[in-house]
């Protein structure tokens, strides 16, 4: 997928990375290069491979086109997208500088996207990382990575957890070529919403990728991480529905473009699974990072509990209506019944009297609040937040924040909804599909709270201050992002009470 960059103006400027000279453009007063290989094309002999370092190149390559996305599932019509796209440099990074010299030093910050492991690249124009190194003085970096049954199913022959490899080796392309860019290797910040945060999340608690940034910033961490045996059997269910077996050598004769299909059928009928894959398939998500003992130990969670991230600080937090925007894409919204909500507080309240706890703590809350509270908590609000309190009880800071402020966009329906935060932090308003929160003719409103938002998370980035106070057990001070902003005790603390004793465990296949 190619996007048109925005209009160049003056020289083109040009790097010297590791592997060779670059060529980029000029951009708004910024120095921009797209579509840097930072690893060899994982097709052919390298497929569901490793990672593998890119080979170097003679002269000078031109990096002013974003490279082609990785293969992508049908949601949102993203395998369209990656399908008109030519080429199989599927890898590649993107970089926004406001000051190209080796001895600038300024601030890194390293996006990763969200898409639930299925879908995602780095060209959307949501985030275009313009504005954010232009207002905030940081070199902005973008990258794609393998999602879907490429980067996430658990294939015979293969390592586990592609798509964290790459983004580690995304993360160290960034350690050894970022300085020439005018970045700092010593300051950097990873940061991502969604499945892009639970990606931050899954590096915390990576051996492989220790050493690699000094800061994060996790929006809306899902709480799904699966266990060997779960992932295996549905990557089996995948392959299944091309008459093969889940192995490399099986896999491999199917072309790329056509792989999604078959992790999208499996999804569309997930339920049928329930007894086997449990939450997972009541939610129909059929890829997530793979606790292999290996590439990722043990969760986010119990990594952070350990120990292994107490030296990276962190800024985490959510939106207070997560589910929302799945509510309404399932055609749900104002369509709740008693029904609905009682069985997703069976399915996913935590411990054996979470339903009837669920209740007494809402007592005045109607099926379809009761639908919204349990699902948020479950999938994004409970994991964000446990990851926050598990880091400050071994000595380590986390920030965490709560964005209160409702979508004005698609009527209004949506509130706080999840993904509201991609536009506001990118300060991209009115373009993208993350967009359409905001409204057409973003408001004054949404201009200055973006820019709050945009401040803090380059400020942490910079000095590892966003503005606030850090998190602890006794005041639980969060930042609460709305029209004003402010300063509170963590505004769900009946969630937080009924959540309190789960661990966030590995998502296990039932054996029945």
């Amino acid at each position: 997928m190619t996007v048109a960059p925005s209009e160049s103006s003056g020289p083109q400027p040009e790097v010297r990375a590791a592997a060779g000279a670059l060529r980029g453009s000029r951009e708004a007063g910024l120095a921009v290069f797209r579509g840097i290989p930072f690893a060899e094309p994982p097709v052919g002999a390298l497929r569901f491979a490793a990672p593998r370092p890119v080979r170097g190149w003679d002269g000078v390559r031109a990096a002013v086109s974003y490279g082609p996305p990785p293969p992508q599932a049908g949601a949102f019509g993203m395998d369209a997208l990656s399908q008109d796209a030519a080429g199989d440099d599927w890898l590649t990074v993107n970089v926004w500088s406001p000051e190209p010299d080796p001895g600038a030093g300024l601030p890194v910050m390293v996006w990763i996207y969200g898409g639930a492991y299925v879908i995602g690249m780095s060209s959307l124009p949501e985030y275009d990382g313009g504005r954010l190194a232009r207002d905030g003085g940081v070199v902005v970096v973008t990258f794609n990575y393998r999602v879907g049954i490429e980067g996430f199913a658990q294939i015979e022959g293969a390592p586990a957890n592609r798509g964290l490899l790459d983004q580690v080796a995304a993360l160290e392309w960034v350690r050894d070529n970022i300085r020439a860019f005018g970045g700092d290797p010593d300051r950097v910040t990873v940061f991502g919403q969604s499945a892009g945060a639970g990606s931050v999340a899954g590096l915390l608690a990576m051996p492989r990728a220790a050493g690699l940034f000094r800061r994060a910033v996790a929006q809306s961490v899902p709480g799904t991480f699966f266990s060997a045996a779960l992932a295996a059997d549905i990557a089996a269910a995948c392959a299944s529905e091309l008459g093969l077996r889940p192995t490399v050598a099986d896999l491999s004769t199917v072309a790329p473009a056509l792989l999604p299909a078959a992790g999208d059928a499996v999804a569309a009928k997930m339920a049928q699974w329930v007894e086997r894959w449990g939450q997972v398939a009541h939610r129909s998500i059929p890829f997530s990072p793979v606790v292999d003992g290996d590439v990722l130990p043990v969760t986010p969670w119990q990594a952070l509990a350990d120990g292994a991230g107490r030296d990276v600080e962190l800024v985490v937090g959510h939106t207070r209506d997560e589910h929302r925007l799945f509510t309404a894409l399932d055609g749900l919204l104002g369509q709740v019944t008693q029904e609905h909500a009682a069985t997703a507080l069976r399915v996913f309240a935590p411990g054996p009297d979470g339903a009837r706890r669920y209740r007494d703590g809402f007592p005045a809350a109607e099926p379809d609040e009761l639908y919204e509270l349990v699902n948020s908590d479950w999938l994004f609000r409970m994991p964000t937040l446990h990851l926050a309190q598990v880091q400050t009880a071994v000595g380590g800071r986390a920030h965490v924040y709560e964005l209160t402020w409702p979508a004005p966009g698609m009527g209004g329906a949506l509130g706080a909804c999840h993904g509201l935060d991609v536009p506001l932090v990118f300060g991209n308003l009115s373009s993208g599909q993350a967009a359409m929160l905001i409204g057409e003719n973003p408001s004054p409103e949404a201009e200055a709270l973006s820019a709050h938002i945009r401040a803090a998370w380059t400020a942490f980035a910079a000095h590892g201050d966003p503005g606030w106070p850090a998190y602890d057990a006794e005041q639980r001070l969060v930042q609460v992002f709305d029209t004003r902003p402010a300063l509170t005790a963590y505004p769900e603390e009946t969630s937080r009470l009924l959540w309190q004793d789960h661990a966030f465990p590995v998502v296990p296949l039932i054996d029945r």
